[in-house]
C-alpha cells in the first residue's frame, strides 16, 4: 500500500506540476462514501504534521489527491490532483477538482454529506477532516 501510495503521489505529483518532483508520501485526510463510490482525498504528509484541522498548512491551497472508487460499478479507482484551502472562518475545507472542470465541493470540518460531482458522487457522507 505505502509503495502504491508513493508511486501514485508521484505522478501525480509529475502531472500537477509538469516537472519529477521525486516521491512524496501522502495522508489520508478525508473519507466519503455515497451509494454508488467511495471518495478520499490525501494531502502531502510534510504538510499534515498531527491530526485535526489546526495541524495542516493552509497558508495557500494544497495539490492533493482525490481517489474515486468505482470498484463496485465495475469501472475501478481512479486519482485526481485537487487543490485544497480552507474556508476564511476555518469552518469549512474546499476541495477543488480543477482537472475536470468541476465547481469546488464545499465540506464542513466536522463531516458532511455533499455532492462530489453528479455522475457518481452524489449523497456522500464525509467523516470529520485530517481526523482519522
Amino acid at each position: 500500500m505505502k509503495n502504491f501510495i508513493a508511486f501514485t503521489t508521484a505522478a501525480l505529483t509529475f502531472a500537477a506540476s509538469h516537472v519529477w518532483a521525486g516521491e512524496v508520501v501522502m495522508r489520508r485526510v478525508l473519507s466519503c462514501e455515497g451509494p454508488d463510490a467511495k471518495m478520499e482525498v490525501y494531502l502531502p504528509e510534510a504538510i499534515v504534521t498531527g491530526r485535526g484541522i489546526r495541524n495542516i498548512k493552509f497558508d495557500k491551497p494544497i495539490t492533493g489527491a482525490y481517489s474515486l472508487d468505482l470498484t463496485d460499478a465495475g469501472k475501478g479507482k481512479t486519482l485526481e490532483p485537487v487543490r485544497v484551502s480552507l474556508s476564511r472562518d476555518r469552518k469549512s475545507v474546499i476541495i477543488d477538482q480543477y482537472t475536470r472542470k468541476l465547481p469546488p465541493t464545499t465540506i464542513a470540518v466536522g463531516g458532511a454529506r455533499v455532492d462530489f460531482d453528479q455522475r457518481f458522487g452524489t449523497g456522500a457522507m464525509c467523516g470529520p477532516f485530517n481526523e482519522e
